[in-house]
């Protein structure tokens, strides 16, 4: 197969070649890596490769992907973002899509159904490109195994070779793509190439409040698998309607190439077994369940969670890998008075919505990042996170996990400019809509987002996405959580649109930015449980009115709570030309037009994570008893 640039075009074509989602679990060669949390089975390819910077396709050289390609003299961070590192121009933006008044545009499908836009990415003079390249050899852990590629974020989409092979494709900026590079790969002298377009009909999947950068902006790395290798864990703790005992199943699909066995061994959080079983290796496994006289619950005041670790052997009993795994028992429902309840209690949420930031590297973060917002998260009574609005780096839902930090696990889906325009409900060319040319790309995410997060406890809300309107398309995003989760409430506030489809979207009742008097008005006649997903702006003097809402909260039990808007500012230290220091600069200050200019200073801390006074109200108000 060729790599041909019309999927960029066709939203149709989102995945060539990309390996199915799967857990995010990760595997061991042996119970020492474990602990020591390092695995010999991966190898990292960050560092520097060779790039090529293309202002859009047409200049792109030709035969980049050959092994031989001598045509690389410039070098990029792996992970980074290619505007920060001054290829391209910074951009902030909001609600408009970043073309809009330079070029004209309209999502495939939308101004008449066999109208696909045909060369509106392709042939665009818009859609930069960077070209990365990195030679390697493979590590002696991987040698003589099964290998892929695992990519945890790229913005927007991506083409792949190995050795002069086409290898893949790619879209969904912020979810992990991995791709079998076995049939291609050598021992030593790889050479990989990823060919990366900032736009493509994602892009108006894609629309989100934030700067629009481009490139690999997380991690990546080779993943090698044994002979046997568990593929897929779908563990399924459920809680008894007495909330004493519980009971645990789980699903294991495996990849064989021989025949062996494998054990399983769950500890609680003092490492006393509990469960030690032994099975036949099957390409599926169903763990029978396992009833727990007692569970320890978790939540956010008690965040207890089991260890699970499943080992694989071959038949002559050889180790062949190593699967940890933590996860806790919890349950969540909504009683007959429309109240959230969380293992039989009312659940209250002090929120906020956590864009991915660091304003050295924009959305490429750091470990270090993540566990000082776990910290501010902790001092300032703050218990729930969205993940505005797309999937985040994997170990934060570890670290989510292991906090009690409730989640709303969110789709990479906004599509905001294609439905409201200059402030108006306009959708007459919105994606998705009910259109089924964009229905598999949005089903697509929404699998994605569930197989790769769905064993964390954290995870209580499935998010559809972020304003993008309401039809049938997202009904069935909502449709495809509810036939295969039945553990988690689904949320998306932009039914409150489009009402038709109430019925059909959103187990709960979410409108932002509502004022106080608005939500008393639902709540005298409540017939769902009420969360804001974003209020109380918090932009220049504000979060001020804060008490109103929290008031409420004391005299609905219907009312859940809300995230505030947002935690971090989206700011960029740059070096001020006058004084020489290091300074933030916001939207607009990148010679950016057009901006929605310091709109992207809405955080309760400063983007250097220094807290604003802002925290001090947020800390008071969400310490109090609901």
């Amino acid at each position: 197969m060729e790599a041909e640039l019309k999927w960029l075009d066709d939203p149709v074509v989102y995945r060539i070649n990309q390996l199915p989602a799967h857990s995010d679990h990760q595997a061991y060669a042996t119970a020492e890596e474990v602990l020591d949390g390092k695995s010999s089975l991966v190898q990292s390819l960050d560092g520097q490769w060779d790039f090529i910077f293309a202002e859009n396709p047409q200049v792109r050289p030709a035969n980049f992907w050959q092994s031989d390609f001598e045509g690389f003299t410039d070098q990029i961070t792996v992970p980074s973002e290619i505007e920060m590192s001054d290829y391209a121009q910074i951009h902030y933006i909001n609600t408009w899509y970043p073309w809009e008044g330079k070029i004209f545009r309209r999502p495939a499908g939308t101004l008449e159904a066999e109208d696909l836009q045909t060369g509106s990415f392709s042939q665009a003079t818009d859609n930069s490109v960077g070209i990365y390249r990195k030679k390697f050899n493979l590590a002696p852990g991987l040698k003589g195994k099964q290998i892929r590629v695992r990519f945890e974020g790229v913005e927007r989409a991506l083409y792949l070779w190995l050795n002069g092979h086409f290898v893949g494709y790619a879209e969904d900026s912020f979810t992990p793509s991995e791709f079998n590079l076995t049939p291609y790969l050598k021992d030593e002298d790889n050479v990989i190439v990823v060919e990366v377009f900032k736009h493509s009909s994602a892009s108006w999947l894609e629309d989100q409040d934030m700067f629009r950068f481009s490139g690999i902006f997380r991690s990546v790395s080779l993943i090698a698998q044994p002979k046997i290798h568990v593929e897929d864990l779908h563990l399924m703790p459920t809680v008894n309607d007495d909330f004493v005992g519980g009971q645990l199943a789980m699903k294991l699909k495996l990849e064989t190439k021989e025949a062996g066995y494998l054990t399983v061994d769950v500890a609680d959080a003092d490492h006393q077994t509990l469960i030690h079983e032994k099975y036949e290796v099957n390409d599926t496994t169903t763990i029978r369940p396992t009833n727990f006289e007692r569970v320890h619950l978790w939540d956010t005041d008690d965040p207890y969670l089991y260890h699970l670790t499943i080992k694989v052997y071959n038949q002559s009993g050889t180790l062949l890998e190593v699967v940890p795994y933590d996860f806790g028992f919890r349950r969540i429902e909504i009683n007959q008075d429309h109240v959230i309840m969380l293992n039989n209690h009312r659940l209250i949420i002090n929120g906020v919505n956590r864009h991915e930031w660091d304003a050295h590297s924009g959305r490429t973060i750091t470990m270090a990042d993540m566990k000082q917002d776990i910290t501010t998260f902790k001092a300032n009574n703050i218990n729930a996170v969205r993940t505005c609005h797309y999937p985040d780096r994997l170990e934060w839902y570890q670290l989510c996990d292991q906090n009690g930090i409730y989640m709303m696990a969110e789709n990479n889906l906004e599509s905001h400019g294609t439905w409201q325009k200059s402030g108006a409900v306009e959708p007459s060319y919105n994606v998705p809509g009910s259109l089924k040319l964009w229905l598999p790309a949005v089903l697509d995410r929404a699998q994605t987002n569930f197989e790769t997060f769905k064993n964390h406890p954290a995870i209580l809300f499935w998010s559809l996405g972020n304003e993008s309107y309401a039809a049938d398309d997202i009904a069935a995003m909502n449709k495809f959580y509810k036939d295969h989760d039945d553990s988690r409430l689904t949320h998306y506030e932009g039914v409150c649109r489009n009402e038709a489809y109430r019925g059909q979207i959103s187990d709960v009742e979410s409108w932002m930015y509502l004022p106080p008097k608005g939500v008393e008005k639902y709540l005298k006649h409540a017939d769902k449980p009420f969360l804001e997903c974003e209020y109380m702006h918090s932009m220049g003097n504000s979060v001020g009115g804060m008490g109103s809402y929290i008031k409420l909260m004391k005299k609905y039990p219907q009312y859940a709570g809300g995230f505030i808007w947002d935690f971090i500012d989206q700011a960029i230290f740059v070096k001020d030309p006058v004084t020489g220091e290091e300074v933030l600069r916001y939207g607009g200050d990148f010679d950016d037009r057009h901006s929605d200019y310091e709109f992207s200073g809405d955080g309760i801390m400063f983007a250097d994570r220094t807290p604003k006074p802002a925290m001090q109200e947020v800390k008071y108000y969400y310490g109090l008893p609901k």
